[in-house]
């Protein structure tokens, strides 16, 4: 008897991978301001939400409050599991829980999805009043127009000063803007993997990815949120996925780990890949899963116009403004936020001291993977 083989068929992803209502929950609290958001550019955003996640318990006086500010394709889970409603486990879940450095039996962490994401907060997936998706219309931000929501996030939770600021890259951004814009609420600050200014290298390996997004026939201008499974500007979220990695990468940790070894029994001089060709496709694919485009837009665009010193007397004048406690680090194989820009961090900042060198192999994605060392950076500030 002759078995027929049917073979598996792979769904085809929405056009968006971003939260919608309807979907789990998952840990997700929510704030919500009705009136408008006063933008740096001009212009406001008419009501904003927040998704948040909290782990431990607020002390009455909320002196226990931490905020940490995720990166570019982050969201609020920082700690967990993947389950329903998150698709993938805590980013820096080892950092996070009973007896670890942000020990929740003593602090109350808070982490907000960044306004202009897509993980339950407002940004280009989302609503508009009228019931239509944002899409192309939503606005141009800044890292200032997103500390700003943070801050009536953080009134909203009771916490006037924060006891701790972290964040890396992008949320190293946030985390120094949070410094420079409210230091009476920033009581102390943990800043890795970032700079006080988007650099011309980081502003043009952005604006590929970003062309790579636009090139996209799927795209349609941004307004492909309604569109079927499969037609999503998938191919090119994906490309800027693959171009970004390998940013966050260090060419010897990628020498190491792949060299010119074949995916498998795929033979490259026969249409098959290299392992690091596989490696990247793989790193697309779930990223175009849980991610959307017009966020990543929204986002890159923000990292690009971040600048401490715009409107405040330069560079120098605003990280004076700094009075948190401060540590500054970078990773030593970091390719996009080289050492040099923490250099300037800390030789600016009246109260930081030397820069501190995590010591890793895997480029900028050190400062989310080597989690015993950032824990004892964080160990320094809250002990």
């Amino acid at each position: 008897m002759n078995t027929v083989v049917t073979p598996s068929v792979v769904p085809l992803p929405p056009a968006s991978g971003a939260w919608r209502e309807g979907d789990p929950p998952g840990r997700r609290q929510w704030y919500e301001r009705d009136t408008p958001i006063p933008l740096e550019v001009g212009g406001e955003l008419p009501g904003v939400r927040l998704a948040f996640e909290t782990w431990g318990r607020p002390a009455p006086d909320r002196s226990n409050a931490v905020l940490v500010l995720h990166a570019l394709t982050g969201d609020s889970h920082v700690a967990g599991p993947a389950e329903p409603g998150h698709p993938t486990p805590g980013w820096w879940d080892g950092l996070i829980g009973p007896g670890r450095a942000l020990d929740t039996d003593r602090w109350f962490v808070v982490a907000p999805n960044v306004l202009g994401g897509c993980q339950g907060s407002t940004g280009p997936s989302s609503f508009t009043p009228d019931g239509r998706r944002w899409g192309s219309a939503f606005p141009f931000l800044t890292q200032r127009d997103q500390v700003a929501v943070e801050a009536d996030l953080a009134d909203a939770l009771g916490v006037d000063r924060w006891a701790l600021v972290v964040g890396g890259s992008m949320g190293g951004m946030r985390a120094l803007e949070w410094a420079v814009s409210h230091p009476e609420r920033t009581r102390a600050l943990l800043l890795l993997a970032t700079t006080a200014a988007a650099s011309a290298e980081q502003i043009a390996w952005a604006n590929i990815q970003l062309h790579a997004i636009r090139s996209d026939p799927h795209w349609r201008g941004g307004d492909y949120h309604d569109a079927g499974p499969g037609l999503g500007p998938h191919a090119g979220l994906g490309l800027a996925r693959r171009l970004a990695h390998v940013t966050y990468r260090s060419e010897p940790e990628l020498q190491v780990r792949f060299g010119r070894a074949p995916q498998g029994t795929e033979d490259p001089w026969k249409g098959g890949r290299f392992q690091v060709e596989s490696y990247l496709d793989h790193h697309a694919a779930k990223l175009v899963s849980r991610f959307d485009a017009g966020s990543y837009v929204t986002l890159a665009k923000a990292m690009n116009s971040h600048d401490i010193g715009r409107g405040r007397g330069g560079t120098h004048a605003a990280l004076s403004r700094v009075t948190a406690r401060t540590l500054v680090a970078g990773v030593d194989s970091d390719r996009l936020y080289p050492l040099s820009q923490q250099a300037e961090l800390a030789a600016g900042i009246p109260t930081a001291d030397h820069v501190r060198v995590v010591e890793s192999q895997y480029g900028h994605d050190g400062f989310l993977i080597e989690v015993d060392q950032v824990a004892e950076l964080v160990g320094e500030l809250v002990d």
